[in-house]
């Protein structure tokens, strides 16, 4: 029987940059598969000001003879950011963005290079991600400052590379517009780069009005059991008690996350508890992250994702990453538990 409570990924360096593209959901997205709202002027606008800010990327710097006489003033900046809600589609223009640029490039979440970061050190991964044309930080979050002042100096000292930058944040779930996660915020926290960024405002319906969505009831044990006969038979599957599970994670590295449930079909979670601890918490919204990138549908025993956090958790300073944690899983858990597609 295969468990993630047993693996225990080694990742080289190469592997861990390898591993920053956009997930399979977003593996062939473009900008003309981005259907803007009528409605919304401002998503056909960016779509606009984004195909522009990918021909800046592939047109090489003016440099010599060129860059002191005639020159022609760049109409895009070194960097790119996208403000709106949740749901109004800006991590697939980010992705489309990524997809329209040649190489060398990077695409990840926030979480995920700050993950990088504590893998291979501030001063190898600037030496890593200098020799890229373009990197796309998804999720840019403000809730931990250390992260953030973290972000700040990596983006200062790629774009001081010549490398461009793009970048898009998530709304908080109990804002609902008043308190949103705007460009202002954005360009505080990055400090000297603000005015080195485009900001561009996506305007749409954001889905977070709509609460979080009804988690599936649990399976017992014979239901697991029958669900993974009549849906998985032949496929691979990682059951683990939810417990052992939660304990092994503290022993992986985040940034190996996705090494941890590489070649798995589905998952198996036995006896699903309430987390109280902060730091454990924090690494689940990582793996729950990686399973919804790979789109690996979840089969849980014990409480319902809605309860996977304390009330507490889900109204405190991380309360956007617990809200989409509850909800990627539980979109994970009705795939896993009525073939609902997620």
């Amino acid at each position: 029987m295969e468990q993630l409570s047993k693996r225990t990924p080694q990742v080289s360096t190469d592997e861990l940059l390898q591993g920053f593209f956009p997930s399979p959901r977003f593996g062939t997205v473009s900008f003309d598969s981005y259907i803007p709202d009528p409605s919304q002027p401002s998503q056909a606008e960016a779509v606009s000001a984004m195909r522009a800010f990918a021909e800046s990327v592939d047109t090489p710097a003016p440099s010599g003879f060129r860059k002191l006489f005639g020159a022609k003033k760049p109409e895009t900046k070194a960097g790119f950011y996208l403000d709106g809600g949740f749901g109004v589609g800006k991590t697939h223009l980010l992705a489309s963005l990524w997809h329209a640029v040649e190489g060398p490039k990077a695409f990840g979440t926030f979480v995920e290079y700050t993950n990088l970061v504590g893998a291979l050190s501030f001063r190898k991964t600037v030496e890593a991600l200098s020799a890229y044309k373009l990197v796309c930080i998804d999720e840019f979050e403000l809730d931990d400052p250390g992260d953030t002042v973290l972000m700040s100096r990596l983006m200062r000292e790629l774009s001081d590379a010549g490398v461009k930058l793009a970048a898009t944040s998530n709304t908080l779930p109990g804002s609902l517009g008043e308190g949103r996660f705007a460009a202002v915020d954005f360009q505080r926290e990055i400090q000297v780069l603000a005015d080195q960024f485009d900001v561009v405002r996506i305007d749409g319906e954001d889905y977070r009005h709509r609460g979080l969505p009804e988690s599936p009831p649990p399976l017992d044990d014979a239901g697991m059991a029958a669900r993974i006969a009549s849906e998985y038979d032949g496929k691979t599957v990682a059951e683990d008690e939810f417990a052992d599970l939660v304990n092994h994670l503290a022993d992986v590295h985040p940034s190996r996350y996705r090494q941890l449930i590489e070649g798995i079909d589905a998952v198996a979670w036995h006896n699903v508890h309430t987390i109280s601890e902060q730091s454990v918490a924090l690494r689940f919204v990582v793996l729950a992250d990686r399973l919804y990138d790979k789109d690996v549908p979840i089969l849980a025993s014990g409480v319902p994702f809605d309860q996977l956090f304390t009330k507490e958790m889900m109204a405190g300073g991380y309360m956007k990453k617990y809200y989409r944690a509850v909800s990627r899983l539980t979109a994970l858990a009705r795939e896993g538990q009525t073939g609902e597609a997620s």
